[in-house]
């Protein structure tokens, strides 16, 4: 069975070394191309757009593609409408793997807002030592706001994303435990964490880390996205794929 994974999470990477010894499943892993040097992973990997949804949708046909898994971040909105429109078009069986949003927990002090943009005014104008962690490509938007220092930390480098402001650059990937993400915060002088709901265990140390700190946190609330049916875990990912493998078969 051919299956089209759209990747670039935790849960793609886990998702794809359970199949990579199933002879009967033939993998290919899709990723955006926003990271440079992406962890290698043991099946046929694939980057960059399809050209939309009509485009993702023409490759699912071509390549006869059997099973389509959007396991992308998410905030990736554009990517899953564009699988759930391509599923449709195609007629292809589409999986959502998404993560749970965190939840506040007792002792959290979280200023929600809808999107990145919301994010730069609810700092505040007084100045303050921010770790910002909303991922490269959205960095600008703080431009808005030069009068906070800002700890930033991102796979890929920064660049001129923030130019003129005072910005401590970090490269890393997770996960991040507590501990390690409170001594950072320490470190660092960091008085406000800023940050997107991205749910799952690889990053919540941070919002674990800022709870047991006492610090606010400007948080960014999980985007609307297609109603797909959707699983959160691998193994239920597995179960469904056997499942649409049997009524190929007929079985």
């Amino acid at each position: 069975m051919r299956i089209l994974i759209l990747g670039g999470t935790t849960e793609a990477a886990a998702l794809v070394r359970r199949l990579a010894d199933r002879p009967d499943h033939d993998v290919t892993l899709s990723l955006a191309g926003r990271t440079t040097a992406p962890i290698a992973l043991p099946v046929r990997t694939r980057i960059g757009g399809f050209g939309g949804a009509e485009g993702l949708a023409a490759h699912l046909r071509e390549h006869r593609i059997a099973a389509l898994i959007d396991a992308t971040h998410p905030f990736a909105r554009i990517i899953s409408r564009n699988a759930a429109a391509a599923s449709r078009e195609a007629g292809v069986p589409l999986l959502a793997v998404r993560r749970p949003a965190w939840a506040r927990a007792p002792g959290d002090d979280w200023r929600e807002v809808d999107s990145v943009p919301d994010a730069v005014p609810a700092l505040g104008e007084v100045p303050k030592r921010v770790f910002l962690t909303v991922g490269r490509l959205e960095l600008a938007a703080f431009a808005a706001a030069p009068q906070h220092r800002y700890l930033v930390r991102t796979i890929e480098p920064v660049g001129d994303a923030l130019p003129g402001i005072d910005v401590t650059a970090i490269e890393a990937r997770g996960p991040f435990g507590a501990e390690d993400e409170a001594a950072l915060m320490r470190a660092h002088g960091v008085e406000v964490l800023a940050t997107k709901n991205s749910g799952g265990a690889a990053t919540y140390g941070k919002i674990a880390a800022a709870r047991s700190l006492g610090l606010p946190v400007v948080i960014v609330r999980q985007p609307a996205l297609p109603e797909v049916a959707q699983v959160s875990r691998i193994d239920d990912v597995l179960a469904w794929l056997d499942a649409h493998r049997a009524t190929e078969r007929g079985v």
